[in-house]
């Protein structure tokens, strides 16, 4: 489709340490979720704080890179794609999840290291499909879905 564009760029802080797990064939995918917040005067004169969370996931060497630089708090910037999937959870109900697919991570904030503080470094993946298969491994968020989006049935239901 001409003249379309599905792009999401996001500076947020990451609610939680990526879970980072491994398709079949041996692929890295790291889930987590950011937040980004807004202030606003309302109707009202007072003022209004607004968080809004952020389910994101990375496939390949930005996965491995987040699983090995990025922990709960840290800021960082992601550049994406916005997906939405249908999937069906334990009980055969058909549900939805929306999602950035990012392409691109990078740490804003600095991370301890021995000698002081250091900004992470930062990698860029080339867009991939994802994979087809199982993974006995990977479990459901009753809200988000299967972590694997090929794999939306028979799965552990273990929490995400």
């Amino acid at each position: 489709m001409a003249g379309s564009l599905n792009k999401a760029i996001l500076i947020g802080r990451l609610g939680r340490d990526p879970e980072m797990r491994y398709t079949p064939s041996g692929q890295p995918v790291a889930n987590f979720s950011i937040a980004t917040d807004e202030t606003y005067t309302g109707k009202d004169g007072q003022k209004v704080e607004k968080t809004e969370w952020h389910r994101i996931v990375v496939w390949g060497k930005q996965a491995e890179f987040c699983g090995n630089y990025l922990a709960k708090g840290r800021l960082v910037y992601i550049e994406g794609k916005i997906e939405t999937r249908k999937w069906t959870d334990k009980d055969g109900v058909e549900k939805y999840t929306t999602e950035i697919k990012a392409d691109r991570v990078q740490g804003l904030d600095s991370r301890p290291t021995e000698g002081g503080y250091a900004a992470a470094p930062q990698y860029q993946q080339r867009p991939q499909a994802a994979p087809q298969g199982g993974s006995a491994n990977a479990g459901y968020d009753d809200d988000m879905g299967p972590a694997f989006p090929s794999e939306a049935s028979g799965m552990d239901d273990a929490p995400f």
